[in-house]
């Protein structure tokens, strides 16, 4: 199986100071997700917790919605030329009753780390296959201080970044600042695959009294994977696309942007942040 990070020769110049030395890298793969046997999608990844993106992804396309739906998950023997196991190749088994997505009219999709689906998905179609409107019983409420806590407490759980320096992560925190689970991939959409994945296999669908923060922006694949989990709230240390921010308010997703120090924007769902001591000072 790939390995997370890989060592490269690089030439150093600091100060006109040249000097070589290895330096240590994120890996990146690419996982092809098979769905009963045909092929449905391809993400650039960094190997590691293969099942939980898989299940992850299918829950993000409406496929799976708990760990019944799921039958089994297993590499594909003889994914290469030679028949050997490259370890990247995942086939999802579901369950007889679930209903399989129209993968016939060339459905399959080739995913970056970077962007997710790019282009695939839309309002009406988020809207109309959710499993779990975000409603709040009872409401969630969040301090904006514990929101601006959160970013250093990702930073400091990210063990592989302080390695390479070169990962994005996600990470899920209860309503009082509890960190849950965090996943680190070359992808913020695969982080957050796995994190979905490994709450589906645990039975812990629908996340609807939790926070999902992201490091990076906020754009519609992430918010289209927060809503389709039932995350009441989303925040990102950077900025939302503006898809994002019109999902989000259809939605009733909590979208908080720039989460840096003790500032953030709130571009949705501000009943959830208790705003009153910052409107008194304002």
């Amino acid at each position: 199986m790939g390995r997370v990070t890989e060592r490269r020769k690089v030439i150093r110049i600091r100060d006109g100071v040249v000097s070589s030395r290895p330096d240590t890298l994120v890996a990146e793969e690419p996982l092809e997700i098979r769905l009963n046997g045909k092929p449905l999608a391809i993400t650039m990844r960094t190997p590691g917790d293969d099942f939980a993106l898989a299940a992850g992804f299918l829950v993000s396309e409406g496929v799976l919605a708990n760990a019944y739906d799921l039958q089994n998950i297993v590499y594909c023997a003889g994914a290469t030329v030679d028949g050997s196991n490259s370890y990247n190749v995942v086939d999802v088994r579901t369950a007889p009753d679930v209903v399989m997505p129209d993968i016939t009219l060339e459905r399959n999709v080739y995913t970056t780390s970077s962007c997710g689906l790019c282009g695939k998905a839309s309002l009406d179609a988020v809207r109309t296959t959710a499993r779990w409107p975000i409603a709040d019983t009872p409401p969630v409420r969040v301090e904006p201080a514990l929101l601006a806590s959160l970013p250093d407490r990702l930073r400091a759980a990210q063990r592989v970044f302080d390695r390479t320096g070169g990962l994005h992560a996600a990470a899920l925190f209860s309503e009082e600042g509890e960190l849950l689970d965090i996943r680190e991939d070359v992808g913020r959409h695969n982080a957050v695959d796995k994190l979905v994945g490994r709450a589906l296999q645990n039975g812990d669908l629908p996340l609807s009294r939790v926070i999902l923060l992201v490091s990076g922006r906020a754009s519609f694949e992430l918010a289209q994977k927060a809503v389709m989990a039932g995350i009441p709230v989303l925040a990102a240390v950077s900025a939302p696309s503006s898809l994002a921010v019109d999902l989000a308010a259809e939605t009733g997703l909590t979208l908080v942007g720039f989460l840096r120090g003790s500032n953030m924007n709130v571009y949705a769902g501000e009943d959830r942040i208790t705003l009153q001591a910052a409107a008194a000072q304002g």
